[in-house]
This record gives C-alpha cells, sequence and structure tokens, in this order.
C-alpha cells in the first residue's frame, strides 16, 4: 500500500535510473534520523545488473535527481557502499502534516486502499461453559485491533465469532452434569461449569472409563439426544451472558457470533465434496485426508463417526465464501492450533476453494505470569474479569496520589481508573508482536511513564488541555527557523497513514503501537523543552500540538484504546 510520498520518490527514482524496466525500487525508514526520511538499496540492485560500482552509480542517481524540477526533499546523499538517504524539505512536511489533519481527506486517502475489497476475521472464539479467560484476552484483542485496521482502510470488515460451543468436551461436561451437579440448570452459573468441568479431569485420571462416557453423550448431542441437548443450550446460555459482560467491559462488538454448531448441518456437504473429488479416504475407521509435505493427515470424522474441528472449520469456511465472497481469512488464533491451520489450509486449498480468497493464521503467542502457562482442567485458568478489577483497583491508588488525579470528580476517577486499567491490558498486549508469548507485570501495564498505554491516554490528554486555554487559528506556516523537537515531530507525522497500512498488511498492530509511543515521547520532549502557550511562535506550535492530538486519538481508537479529555 503506497502513498504519496513513495509515489512520488519512486517516480523521479525511476527517471534518474534511466526508467528501466523490471526493477523494482524499495524505500524504507532508516533506523537512524540522521540517515534521513528514507533510504533505499536501487543503486546497489542495479550495480549488479550493471556489473559497475554501486557507490559510483549511486552518486550518478543523486546527480540525475538534483535536476528534477519537482523538489519535495531538502537533501539527497550517498551512504556506505551505495545507499540513497532522502530528506523532505520542511515545507514539504509541513503539507503533509495540514493533510493529517485533515480528518476527512485522510479518511477518503485511507479508504481508497481496500475498495471494493472484503476481510472476514475470525477472532476472540471463547468456549462456552468456561469463564472468559486470560488467555482468550490476545485473541480478542488483536482480532479487534486487526478489524479496525482493515476497516479504517476501507475493506468491508466481518468479523466473526467462532465460538467453541460444539466438541467431545461438551459429552464431559453432561457426564459431570448428571453425576455431580447438585443444582438446577437454571440455576447454574460459569463457575459451577468450570468447577464441574475440572472435576471430570480429576475423576477421569482415576477412571479412566469417564472418558468413553463423555465420547458417547457428545455423540448423543450430535445425534440431537433431548437430554443432551437441553443440558447443552442451558451451558450456551449461561456462557453467552458471561462473554456479553466481558466484552462490554473492553468495548469490543463482533459482528456476528457463528459457533462451531451452526455448522451440524453443513458438514456432510463438505464430506461429500472431499469424497466426489477423492482427497478423502478411510482409515482405521476414520475419514481422513492425506496432505503432501504433512507426517499427520488431516482428520473429517472419527472411528466411531463423531465430527471433527477440523470439519467443522471447513464447513465455516465453504459459508463464509458463499456468503461473504471474501478476499481475505485472517484467523486470530493461538500459535499452539498451527498444526491444525495448516491442515486446514491445505485441505480447502485441495478442495480448490482458495482460487480467490487468501487464508491467514495470525498466530499469537501465550500471555503468562512468572510460573507459565494457565490450563482449565487443572483450576488455574485466571479469569479476565478478576484482572480486569485487580487493574481498576492498583489504577485508583495510581489517580489518588498523582497531581492530576486531585482535580477530577469521584465520578470522573471511577471513569478514568477503568479506561486506564483496561487501556494497559489491552496495550501491553498490542504493543508486542503477536507471535512473542507476553509475561504479565503490574508495573508495566499501569505505567504512566514507560512504553504503555497510561503513558499515551496521559501524553493526549496533555494536548486536550492545551488546546482548550487557546485554540489553533486554522493558518499557519514555517517560523523563519524551527528547532530540532519541532523538526522531529514535523519528520514524525507524515508517517501516520503509512504505519496504519503497515500494521494491517503485517496483521501486526505493534507497528501502530510502537509509532504512537515514539510520537509522543517526541512531543513530550518538546513540551518539557519549549513554551507552547504565550510563545513567540505560539500557533506554529499549536499546530503541531494539534497534530499530535489528533494522531494520537485516531491510534487509539484504532488500537481499541479508551480516548481520556482529562486525566
Amino acid at each position: 500500500m503506497e502513498f504519496e510520498e513513495i509515489k512520488r520518490l519512486k517516480r523521479t527514482v525511476r527517471k534518474a535510473i534511466g526508467g528501466e524496466k523490471g526493477t523494482a525500487v524499495f524505500f524504507e525508514h532508516p533506523t537512524l534520523p540522521e540517515h534521513g526520511d528514507y533510504s533505499t538499496n536501487i543503486a546497489l540492485i542495479l550495480a549488479k545488473k550493471r556489473k559497475t560500482s554501486p557507490r559510483q552509480l549511486a552518486e550518478e542517481i543523486v546527480e540525475n535527481l538534483k535536476k528534477e524540477k519537482e523538489k519535495i526533499w531538502e537533501k539527497v546523499e550517498v551512504a556506505g557502499p551505495g545507499f540513497i538517504n532522502f530528506w523532505f524539505t520542511k515545507e514539504y512536511l509541513l503539507e503533509r502534516a495540514k493533510f493529517i489533519n485533515h480528518r476527512q481527506k485522510l479518511k477518503e486517502t485511507l479508504q481508497k486502499k481496500g475498495k471494493g475489497k472484503t476481510v472476514v476475521i475470525d477472532y476472540s472464539s471463547p468456549n462456552i461453559a468456561k469463564p472468559f479467560g486470560i488467555g482468550h484476552l490476545r485473541s480478542t484483542n488483536i482480532g479487534q485491533a486487526i478489524y479496525n485496521l482493515y476497516r479504517t482502510l476501507g475493506w468491508k470488515t466481518v468479523g466473526d465469532n467462532h465460538l467453541g460451543d460444539w466438541g467431545t468436551q461438551f459429552g464431559k461436561l453432561i457426564v459431570a452434569i448428571k453425576k455431580w451437579g447438585k443444582k438446577d440448570l437454571s440455576a447454574l452459573t460459569i463457575k459451577d461449569l468450570e468447577e464441574l468441568y475440572v472435576r471430570f479431569h480429576q475423576e477421569a485420571s482415576r477412571n479412566p472409563s469417564l472418558e468413553e462416557e463423555g465420547r458417547e453423550w457428545f455423540k448423543k448431542l450430535e445425534e440431537k439426544d433431548p437430554e443432551a441437548v437441553r443440558i447443552w443450550r442451558a451451558c450456551v446460555d449461561i456462557s453467552w451472558r458471561e462473554f456479553a459482560r466481558i466484552y462490554r467491559l473492553l468495548g469490543v462488538k463482533i459482528d456476528f457470533a457463528y459457533g462451531e454448531s451452526f455448522y451440524q448441518d453443513k458438514m456432510e456437504e463438505v464430506v461429500k465434496e472431499a469424497e466426489e473429488k477423492e482427497i478423502a479416504k478411510k482409515s482405521k475407521g476414520a475419514l481422513i485426508v492425506e496432505i503432501p509435505g504433512l507426517s499427520a493427515p488431516a482428520m473429517l470424522k472419527k472411528s466411531d463417526g463423531a465430527t471433527t474441528y477440523l470439519l467443522r472449520d471447513l464447513a465455516a469456511i465453504k459459508f463464509r465464501l458463499k456468503k461473504w465472497q471474501p478476499d481475505l481469512i485472517i484467523y486470530e488464533v493461538g500459535a499452539d492450533q498451527s498444526l491444525h491451520f495448516k491442515q486446514l489450509f491445505a485441505v480447502a486449498e485441495m478442495l480448490g476453494w482458495t482460487k480467490k480468497v487468501r487464508l491467514i493464521h495470525v498466530a499469537h503467542g501465550m500471555i503468562r505470569w512468572e510460573k507459565g502457562k494457565f490450563s482449565t482442567r487443572k483450576g488455574e485458568t485466571i479469569h479476565l474479569e478478576e484482572v480486569i478489577q485487580e487493574g481498576i483497583k492498583r489504577a485508583k491508588k495510581l489517580i489518588a496520589s498523582s497531581q492530576t488525579g486531585k482535580n477530577l470528580s469521584q465520578k470522573e476517577r471511577e471513569k478514568v481508573a477503568q479506561a486506564v486499567a483496561i487501556g494497559g491490558i489491552k496495550f501491553n498486549d498490542l504493543k508486542q508482536e503477536p507471535q512473542k508469548d507476553i509475561i504479565f507485570s503490574w508495573e508495566k501495564v499501569l505505567s504512566f511513564e514507560g512504553y504503555s498505554a497510561p503513558y499515551l491516554q496521559y501524553t493526549l490528554a496533555r494536548c486536550f488541555s492545551i488546546l482548550k486555554k487557546k485554540s489553533f487559528s486554522g493558518e499557519v506556516s514555517l517560523p523563519e527557523k524551527i528547532n530540532k523537537e519541532e523538526e522531529s515531530l514535523l519528520r514524525t507525522f507524515y508517517r501516520f497513514p503509512e504505519v496504519i497500512a503497515m500494521a494491517a498488511e503485517n496483521f501486526s498492530p505493534h507497528f501502530l503501537a510502537q509509532y504512537l509511543f515514539e510520537l509522543a515521547q517526541k512531543f513530550n520532549l518538546f513540551y518539557q523543552k519549549h513554551k507552547v502557550l504565550g510563545s513567540n511562535r505560539e500557533n506554529f506550535r499549536l499546530f503541531l500540538v494539534l497534530t499530535v492530538k489528533n494522531i494520537l486519538q485516531q491510534g487509539l481508537e484504532i488500537l481499541g484504546i479508551e480516548v481520556l479529555e482529562r486525566m
């Protein structure tokens, strides 16, 4: 996804190299700002083809660039063995900042990128009969941010909450309820269901025959046995009330919730197609698909005739293709399901379903305490609501002890504490590359100084506070000389649209999180060193504050972090 800066640079560089066909021109941001706003290695690539010195060729390209009439850079230099570094003019950077501040123009430009395209995002997908654990936070959080990124870029976005409401575990739960459930179904809570599920596994470790009993009850559920369906339906209703409360707390709203059970009557059509296309075969009574390059075959049906998770996921793909005709389907699911998705995508390709759609698994790592992974079976699940409430309690203490917190009413303190706690928990997840594990630390989650949501929220609140005292006039020009902190902000603003596109293309919101943190750091350094209100360049500096405010506000909204005007 290319924006104005890259397009213009590419046009001029292609002219400078003689319009050589078949040569791709790539640009990147140098790690160090002293190496420019953009850099290209085109001279190194061309030098191999032309059998010449990369450095000499780079210098020739730079000389040709200097002859161009369209000057959007103030300096072009050769670095190292033949890299070419570009610095935009401050006038151009100011124009791009004005564009960033024109929210409608920015929106229209961004939305051109995905016009006419549809993406289905499969995320959250908690399991019925279990409390919403912190382990499901990453899928919910990253999935929602990816959804927001693609919607910002103009894609038709479809969020699908593929609830885990089917499978052998329900046979086990039915057994547990019938054997040890002391309450009426209507009186059971999500906590009761969790305890019964844990007890089943404790008892099964001593009495393995319970596992077979669980399989038999799931088979009955698939055959629509009235008793099995009655108990299963009660578990779904109890669980959905729990999930709805958590989603409200997180500020998450998913478009559809087609659980695995929805595909119960759609699986045989997939089985029939797999058999007709001769990719499915019987093996020891089970129905499998052997996949070239994978040692483990994909199982569609077990030897007892019970359907599998993979078959239900295949039915979901077929349904989604028919209902939404997507260009892209993204699965935001843990890395421990990587083999499953390799098998799923391979079978979908063998069935001929992937000619017009791209299937992507965004595999996230685990959230861990220092002691390691959590497990429902052992009764060690960390409930997300408990984590949120603990965060709110800690945030209240921080706000009560802060100077700015003393100016807030009790109601405002409650609102800020919740926003800071939930924002901190969500951002702690989003700032990491999805595939990496996260070690959860309250000190980092709620830090007002480090790489955290509270730091960004506080920086944004500072911008709101300045602009309430004096608003930007609407007209701005460059001062005769700008200082390095002002220039540093100007050289950061123009990257905002590009970062949104990069985060979407890489299915990784952490690119946006990093950019917002970098911008906030530069703004706070600027604010510490220079007076805004009452300075001899007040309006220009108010313009910088306004641009920071608009970028942080839009960026946090995309990440699903609540914006606070006062803290």
